[in-house]
C-alpha cells in the first residue's frame, strides 16, 4: 500500500512525487517476487495456473456459492467479481465434461476488517433437504442463524453475532477433494456432508466441500530415533499409484477378489495396512510413483489417502516422486509445497539451486536421548523422461549437481558422525534404478522379470555413493523386480547393494508372469551395524511370511550372500 503524503500548499514538490513512484514501484515488486516464489524461495513453474492449497492466516469466510459455465455459450462464465470473491481452481467436473465446468467460489475477510453487518460462515453443509430439518441440526440455529442454500446441494450458516469470527465454530478455510474414498490428511480438517449434486457422469469422481474451523494447526513432525532395544525398522511403499477415486486393479492375482470387483487404491492401501501392524516400522520411505498421474486429475486427493493412513500409525514418512507423481494435476513443487505441511511428514523439497525436488536428507537419531545420528537416510529425485530422447532413450538421469550437492553433504557430516558411540550407516533411496542395476555379473537374491529401465546415461551416482560411504540404495519403478543385487568394488571386495522395493499398488502394472504385490523392509541392528531386508506379499502361499530375507551389511560394510 502506498502512504500519500500531503504538502502544505497541497501540490507535490518533485521529490514528494518521487517517493510515491518509490514505494508504489517497491511494493508492486515485492507483490511479483511473493506472488510467484513459493516459501523455499523456488521459482513455481506454471505459478499463475496451478492450484495450490491455501492457508489464509487470521481469515474469516463470509460466504461461499458455486458458478457453472457451459463451453458452447461464449457469455457463459464461470467467473466472479476478483475483487469480492476467491475461487478454488479446482473444476467441480474435474475438466472430464465435455459441456460443462463448475467452481467454488469463497468470500474471506480479515477478523479487523469485519464490518457490524458481516455475516461469518460457521457452518457448511451439502445435501438435498435443508439441513435445519434433520434431526441433527434441528433446535440448533437462532434466528440469527439459518441455513442458506447454494447452487448444486451446497447450505452454508452464517452468523453475524458480535465475536462469532472468534467462535471455534467459525469457519476459516475450504478446499474440495474427490472421490468416494476422499479423506483428508490435515489436522483441524473435515469433509462435510454428501459429495456435491453434479449432473456428472459415474467415471467423474464426486467433489466433496472439506473445512478448517479455527487456526491453522502445527502438524506433529517427530524426530526418528533408534530404538532402546539399538533396532530401528524402515518399511519401503514403492509405486503405489494411487488414483483420484477408487481407481481401476491392473495384472492382479486372484481374478476374484473376495467375491467382488477389485478396486485398486483400497486393496493397495489395505495391503500397506496389514504391514503396518505386523512389521510396526518405525519410518515409511515412498519411493516413487505414489500417484498414478493419467488417473489421478485431482492429486492432492491421491496424496492424502496414503498419508492419513500413515498419521492413523502415528509413522514418520519421507517422499521422493517417481516419472508418473506429476502427470496429474499438481507439479513436484506443488505437491511437496503441500506434502511437507502434513503430520509426520519429514519430506523436503531440498536446495532450490539443484535439479529436481526432493533431494535431501534426514538423521536417525541414537538411542536413548543422544542427539548424535546412527543413521542417514540420503533420497535423491531422479527426474522422469530423458531431456534428449535422440541421443539418449529412455529415462532421465541424476545430474552432475546432484551428485555433487550428495558428496558435499556426506563430507560435511563426517565430522559429526564420528561422534556417534557405534558404526554410523549410510544408506539412499530412488525411483529410476542406476544403470548399474542391470549389470549381469550382480549377486543378487530375488526376481529379475523385466529389462532394467535405467537411463542410457551413466551420470556416476553408483560410484559417488560407493566413494562416501553407503552400504545400500533402494529404487523402485520397475515393478516386477524385486532383487537386490550386490556391486563389486575394487579387490572384488563387497561394495554397495542395490535393491528394488517391489511395486505395491494396485494401479500400477503387474504382467511378467504372475506378480504379486510386495513391500520391502530393512530391519537396522545398530548394536552389530546389521542391516536385514526381506520382503511381504499380499496374496499366496507366503502371506505370513518374510520372503528373500537377507543380510546385507554386517559390522557396517556390504557383505556377500551366505552360501548355503
Amino acid at each position: 500500500m502506498t502512504r500519500r503524503i500531503e504538502p502544505e500548499a497541497n501540490v507535490p514538490c518533485r521529490s514528494q512525487v518521487r517517493t510515491i513512484v518509490q514505494v508504489t514501484t517497491a511494493a508492486v515488486f515485492t507483490f511479483i517476487i511473493i506472488f510467484f516464489l513459493d516459501r523455499n524461495f523456488r521459482v513455481l513453474p506454471s505459478a499463475i495456473h496451478e492450484y495450490l492449497p491455501t492457508h489464509h492466516a487470521g481469515l474469516v469466510l463470509t460466504d461461499l456459492t458455486i458458478t457453472r459455465c457451459a463451453s458452447y455459450n461464449i457469455f457463459s462464465s464461470c467467473n466472479l467479481d476478483p475483487e469480492v470473491w476467491h475461487r478454488v481452481d479446482k473444476d467441480l467436473y474435474l475438466g472430464k465434461s465435455t459441456f460443462s465446468s463448475a467452481y467454488l467460489h469463497i468470500r474471506r475477510k480479515r477478523e479487523e476488517e469485519l464490518l457490524p453487518d458481516d455475516k461469518v460462515v460457521v457452518d457448511v453443509t451439502v445435501g438435498r433437504l435443508d439441513p435445519s430439518t434433520s434431526a441433527a441440526h434441528k433446535g440448533k440455529a437462532s434466528p440469527d442463524e439459518r441455513w442458506e442454500s447454494r447452487p448444486n446441494g451446497l447450505w452454508v450458516k452464517r452468523s453475524s453475532k458480535r465475536g462469532a469470527s472468534d467462535s471455534k465454530d467459525a469457519v476459516t478455510a475450504v478446499d474440495l477433494l474427490f472421490g468416494d474414498d476422499a479423506t483428508e490428511a490435515r489436522p483441524g480438517w473435515t469433509i462435510t456432508g454428501t459429495p456435491l449434486l453434479l449432473d456428472a457422469s459415474s467415471s467423474i469422481p464426486p467433489a466433496h466441500i472439506t473445512i478448517r474451523r479455527g487456526p491453522h494447526q502445527t502438524p506433529p513432525k517427530p524426530v526418528p530415533r533408534v530404538g532402546d532395544n539399538g533396532r530401528f525398522k524402515i518399511m519401503q511403499l514403492a509405486d503405489l499409484h494411487l488414483s483420484t477415486g477408487v481407481g481401476h486393479c491392473r495384472d492382479y492375482l486372484p481374478p476374484d477378489w473376495n467375491g467382488g470387483k477389485c478396486e485398486a487404491d483400497p486393496r493397495t492401501l489395505d495391503f500397506v495396512e496389514k504391514i503396518l501392524n505386523e512389521e510396526r516400522p518405525n519410518l515409511v520411505v515412498l519411493s516413487g510413483d505414489q500417484v498414478n498421474g493419467d488417473t489421478a486429475p485431482d492429486a492432492q486427493s491421491a496424496i492424502f489417502k496414503y498419508a492419513q493412513l500413515l498419521i492413523k500409525y502415528k509413522i514418520p514418512y519421507v517422499s521422493i516422486f517417481g516419472n508418473h507423481d506429476d502427470e496429474g494435476s499438481l507439479s513436484r513443487a506443488a505437491q511437496m509445497d503441500l506434502i511437507e505441511t502434513l503430520p509426520y511428514s519429514l519430506s523436503k523439497a531440498g536446495p532450490a539451486d539443484i535439479d529436481g525436488v526432493g533431494n535431501y536428507y534426514i538423521e536417525i537419531l541414537a538411542r536413548g536421548k543422544s542427539d548424535h545420528s546412527a543413521i542417514t537416510v540420503y533420497l535423491l529425485d531422479t527426474h522422469a523422461y530423458s531431456p534428449n530422447e535422440k541421443k539418449f532413450k529412455g529415462y532421465d538421469w541424476i545430474k552432475k549437481n546432484q551428485i555433487d550437492w550428495f558428496r558435499e553433504t556426506a563430507q560435511g557430516l563426517k565430522k559429526s558422525h564420528k561422534q556417534y558411540t557405534h558404526v554410523h550407516l549410510n544408506v539412499a533411496f530412488i525411483h529410476i534404478p542406476l544403470p548399474e542395476y542391470r549389470d549381469g555379473n550382480l549377486t543378487f537374491i530375488g526376481e529379475w522379470k523385466e529389462p532394467v529401465t535405467a537411463p542410457v546415461y551413466n551420470s556416476g551416482f553408483r560410484d559417488a555413493l560407493v566413494e562416501e560411504g553407503v552400504v545400500m540404495v533402494s529404487c523402485g519403478h520397475d515393478h516386477v523386480n524385486e532383487y537386490c543385487g550386490l556391486s563389486m568394488g575394487e579387490n572384488d571386495k563387497p561394495a554397495l547393494w542395490m535393491c528394488y522395493g517391489g511395486a505395491t499398488g494396485f494401479g500400477g502394472y503387474a504382467g511378467y508372469g504372475g506378480y504379486h504385490r510386495k513391500i520391502r523392509i530393512f530391519d537396522f541392528d545398530m548394536n552389530e551395524a546389521r542391516v536385514t531386508t526381506w520382503k511381504r506379499v499380499e496374496y499366496g502361499e507366503d502371506v505370513n511370511n518374510r520372503i528373500d530375507e537377507l543380510i546385507l551389511v554386517d559390522a557396517g560394510h556390504p557383505v556377500a550372500p551366505m552360501q548355503e
